[in-house]
């Protein structure tokens, strides 16, 4: 008697590890869908806020009217950052690049003095460009001309839009799949205690009651499978990382937190929701649905 006490408690233990690494499994494979959706919204604005335009100074300029300009720029809302470049630093650029210094062969500096103005990413738009230039334009006795490849930023959007519609769907495929395995995990670990949960309500438990204890182990064991999916999660984030230094600025102890969060979460509403469906099947079957089941 006690042998096989002990067989069907294992037996049962057995059952909660593979349920709890089948969640972990499932929450991993989501774990990834939501880093790359954070890392995607990440590199969505760092590639937009590297979009700007060039404001082309008139050599007839003040230095005056030259601040007075920056000054504005700097309080606007659609700048993240300002840098002006004088002709003759812009000389020295071009001479790096060619090789040789153009004003040697021409006996003056062709260029002129310019200010760079890389956008807010909500602004880096050809809509806020056009507004935007017309606002610049104002300054005609400073600005000669501004100098914006609306066509680029707009391809580079209509690519930026694809891309997350892509993954918007994936995420939400992957949603409806891992809610179907998490869903079939646990029905399974309450399919053995339909009997019980048929005595319990022969006895005058509530639906409520019946279902309160199976949805709080279900939790607790959605929270263990996020805590082992985020470990997973965070030991392939550091391998990236380590072997692509330059996705450092993407993937970051704050994005960690971000995926653990959502992670947690999905792993507990998912689990409760399963854990509330499936309880429900069995406690509104008869005792022969049960025994067919």
């Amino acid at each position: 008697m006690g042998e096989k006490t002990n067989k069907h408690k294992m037996s049962f233990w057995n059952a909660k590890v593979t349920s709890t690494i089948s969640i972990s499994l499932v929450l991993f494979l989501l774990g990834i869908v939501v880093s790359l959706s954070i890392i995607g919204t990440q590199l969505t604005k760092h590639i937009k806020e590297n979009m700007g335009f060039t404001i082309v100074i008139k050599d007839s300029a003040s230095k005056r009217g030259i601040e007075d300009v920056k000054r504005e720029l700097d309080r606007a809302p659609y700048v993240k950052a300002v840098q002006f470049i004088s002709k003759d630093d812009a000389l020295k650029e071009l001479e790096l690049e060619l090789g040789e210094n153009p004003e040697d062969l021409l006996g003056f500096n062709p260029l002129q003095s310019s200010i760079e103005v890389k956008l807010s990413a909500e602004y880096a738009s050809t809509d806020s460009l056009a507004w935007i230039e017309a606002d610049i334009k104002q300054y005609s006795n400073i600005v000669s001309e501004v100098i914006c490849q609306k066509d680029v930023i707009q391809v580079i959007n209509d690519n930026l839009r694809k891309a997350e519609i892509i993954l918007l769907s994936i995420s939400a495929l992957l949603m409806v799949i891992s809610f179907a395995l998490i869903s079939n995990t646990i029905r399974l670990m309450i399919y053995s205690k339909r009997f019980l949960i048929r005595t319990m309500k022969l006895v005058g438990a509530t639906p409520s009651f019946i279902r309160r204890p199976f949805i709080i182990k279900n939790i607790i064991e959605g929270v263990i499978a996020a805590v082992i999916a985020t470990i997973l999660l965070s030991g392939c984030a550091y391998y990236i990382v380590s072997e692509f230094e330059n996705l450092a600025i993407l993937i970051n102890f704050l994005t960690l937190i971000q995926v653990f969060g959502v992670v947690l979460l999905l792993g507990i509403v998912l689990s409760s929701v399963s854990a509330f469906f499936a309880v429900n099947r069995y406690i509104s079957m008869d005792e022969d649905e049960l025994h067919a089941s």
